[in-house]
């Protein structure tokens, strides 16, 4: 329950964060982080729809949506005419950076707000600045 409950205030807090921050949804913000993971090349959309587990008709419009930002490219795949890849830019690049420590600490109060000092400790193992923010 303890688990659950800190999923729900982490989510909670990082949507506001994520829209406050960087001016994206928090479905855009997993794929701009996804993106982040990859060789500058990107990857495919197909590829990003089922590690994100998205229809891909939605994940169309969010990169999109993404695209019109200056988020991420899209290109299509050199020998296939269906194929699409899509990037993250620069532009990405540094926001995601200049908002990691932002985002990284809404995590860990919520986090630390969500548990008792047991639980709090028992995570400190996993989110060792977890102790950190709850002082």
């Amino acid at each position: 329950m303890v688990l659950l409950a800190a999923t729900g205030t982490v989510e909670q807090r990082l949507r506001s964060a994520v829209k406050e921050t960087l001016d994206v949804s928090h479905d855009e913000f997993l794929i701009l982080c996804l993106l982040a993971e990859q060789p500058r090349t990107g990857l495919r959309m197909t590829r990003v729809a089922d590690l994100l587990g998205r229809p891909k008709s939605r994940l169309t419009y969010q990169i999109a949506c993404l695209q019109r930002a200056g988020l991420v490219t899209r290109t299509s795949v050199c020998g296939d005419k269906r194929g699409v890849q899509v990037a993250l830019t620069e532009k990405a690049r540094e926001l995601l950076c200049a908002a990691s420590a932002r985002l990284a600490g809404t995590v860990r109060r919520a986090l630390a707000d969500s548990m008792g000092p047991e639980q709090r400790a028992a995570m400190g193992a996993l989110v060792p600045d977890l102790d950190d923010e709850a002082r």
